[in-house]
Parts: structure tokens; C-alpha cells; sequence
């Protein structure tokens, strides 16, 4: 028996749908969400991602802006940028794309963020939110991983999860998503003893950990999830995840690739925030 495939393109196209039909009722009322993408610098990853971004705003009819500053731009002169868009009416979301260039303290840009527009949900008060419960904008892969679960019929009420990977961006907050879905959580890391053993007890197993084809069929419960969130180059070029999709097809019940699992979500995430996030500037 070889695992059922979760394919993020589709899922994520029909995210958008329902979020073009929402645009399309805000728009009606005179109101446009709007988000600005912040890049520093010449990083190629990051100049695909914004590109990806800017095509998104299109497709859903949102107002976008993208701002482009040389690398040797000063955190002042971000900081000032940052507080100019947070007072910006027709600007719901702010997202300054990661890594920044060396010179720049990255928390520093975070918590300069407005709270109210930080769609990355990576802001301290957000990150707070998420941890209590309350309602606020989360980090665009984690519930992006959790819509993935519940449109396939995975819901994790119940199940054991498996998390290996402790990341702010990942990790951490795609355990308390997990939680918050009633799932009984583990969260394994680079210290983690018998990592196989964990690994291979979990329903729903999330790997983000940036090591190539880590996880082998041995690691997984029969019929287990597998989401993989690792993206990685590897010498020919070519794109692999952390787990080594492969050899654990015949194993699971459901695997993502890469690409073409988890990554479309995120953009589709992002956009749902920024909608969120104009629907409450307007209410």
C-alpha cells in the first residue's frame, strides 16, 4: 500500500477561492486589504519568495506594495520605513522578508511591527496569543500544516503528534497549534534521545528541521501523517525535504512532497492573515 499524497497546490487553490469570495464582499463595501512586503537586500530566495507574494495580492485583488532597500540599509532606516507603514490606512499587513543582512538585529524588526499588522504572526503579543489561546494572527507554515490535516480528514483531536524541529518560525508554534487542535503533543530536537523511537509513536509526525532526507521509513508508524516542512538544495540542484519521501511512501498514510506540499500554504496563509487583519482595522 503506498501513501495517499497531500498535495498543497490544491488545497491552498481552494483556500483562495473562498478568501476571493470574501475579498470580493469587503471590496463592495469600498474596502481593499493591503499588504507590503519589505526586502532587504539581494537574497535569491527571498527576491523568489516576495516575487510569489506580489503575484498572490494580484490573484485576490488585494493592494500591495513592494519595497526594496539595498543591503547596506541601517536597522534605523528599516525602523523608520517600519513606522511609517504601521500608521499606513490602507496597509493591513507589514512583513519584512527573513534573513536579514547581518548588521540588523531581527527581533529588533519584529517587535517594531504593529501588532494589529503583523501577518508573519511572528510578534511577541501574537506569539503570546497563540500560546493562550486567544485569538490572533499566527505564523503562516504552522497553520498552514494544520489546515492541511483537517481538509484531508486528519484532524489531530486525539492523535499523538510528533514535532522535530523547535524553531520560533516552525517548530515551536506548530506544537501549540497542534495542542490547541486537542492533539497530544512531543517535541523532539537535536538533543532528543532515541529520536527514531519518538519519531516512529507518532500519528501525525512534523519534521522542520533543515537536515535532507533525516527521517527514513524506519522512523515512521505505519499509516502515520507525515508532514515535511524541510526545504533543502541539494548538490544536482534539485529540491528535497527532511524526510526522505521515497522511501517512507510505502509506510505511511499520507505524506506531503516537496515541493508541492506544505509550501503553497504558506502565501495562502499569509494572505488569509492579511484579509484577517482589514476585517478587523474595519470593524
Amino acid at each position: 500500500m503506498s501513501a495517499q499524497i497531500i498535495y498543497g497546490k490544491s488545497i491552498s487553490d481552494s483556500i483562495r477561492q473562498e478568501l476571493l469570495h470574501e475579498v470580493e464582499t469587503f471590496k463592495s463595501k469600498g474596502i481593499t486589504p493591503g499588504l507590503v512586503v519589505i526586502l532587504v537586500g539581494e537574497d535569491p530566495a527571498s527576491q523568489v519568495y516576495v516575487r510569489n507574494k506580489a503575484k498572490a495580492c494580484e490573484q485576490l485583488g488585494y493592494y500591495s506594495e513592494v519595497v526594496r532597500v539595498p543591503a547596506e540599509t541601517t536597522q534605523d532606516e528599516l525602523l523608520e520605513l517600519i513606522k511609517k507603514y504601521n500608521t499606513q490606512e490602507n496597509i493591513n499587513g507589514i512583513l519584512v522578508q527573513l534573513p536579514l543582512p547581518k548588521h540588523i538585529e531581527e527581533k529588533a524588526i519584529i517587535d517594531a511591527i504593529s501588532v494589529e499588522k503583523d501577518v508573519d504572526g511572528f510578534h511577541p503579543e501574537n506569539v503570546g496569543n497563540l500560546m493562550i489561546g486567544d485569538d490572533a494572527l499566527l505564523p503562516c507554515t504552522p497553520s498552514g500544516v494544520i489546515e492541511l490535516l483537517k481538509r484531508t480528514g486528519n484532524h489531530p483531536a486525539g492523535k499523538h503528534a510528533v514535532v522535530i524541529g523547535r524553531s520560533n518560525i516552525v517548530g515551536k508554534p506548530v506544537a501549540m497549534l497542534l495542542l490547541r487542535e486537542n492533539a497530544t503533543v512531543t517535541i523532539c530536537h537535536s538533543r532528543t534521545q532515541n529520536i527514531e523511537e519518538m519519531a516512529r509513536q507518532a500519528d501525525i509526525l512534523v519534521v522542520a528541521v533543515g537536515i535532507p532526507k533525516l527521517v527514513k521509513k524506519d522512523w515512521v508508524k505505519p499509516g502515520a501523517v507525515v508532514i515535511d516542512v524541510g526545504v533543502n538544495r541539494l548538490p544536482d540542484g534539485k529540491l528535497c525535504g527532511d524526510v526522505d519521501y521515497d522511501d517512507v511512501l510505502d509506510v505511511a498514510g499520507w505524506v506531503t512532497p516537496v515541493p508541492g506540499g506544505v509550501g503553497p500554504m504558506t502565501i495562502t496563509m499569509l494572505m488569509a492573515n492579511t484579509l484577517k487583519s482589514a476585517k478587523r482595522a474595519h470593524e
